[in-house]
């Protein structure tokens, strides 16, 4: 399973709120959902993400084996 928890951490990290990421990324409040509910999203916006934060993909997401 892939998890955003990296995300919320790197977002509290940089001092950047959910809206910020919104309006610097052009990220929808959908989006910004699916992330906390970890689910699917497109790479484009993996990419969007990782270039406003100034970060690497395992900053924001991260794979976690299902038990």
């Amino acid at each position: 399973m892939i998890t955003f928890d990296n995300l919320w951490e790197t977002l509290k990290a940089k001092g950047i709120t959910t809206y910020q990421l919104r309006e610097k990324c052009g990220i929808d409040s959908k989006t910004i959902r699916r992330l906390r509910a970890n689910d699917n999203i497109e790479t484009k916006t993996l990419n969007k993400l990782c270039s406003a934060l100034d970060c690497e993909i395992q900053d924001i997401m991260q794979y976690v084996k299902d038990i």
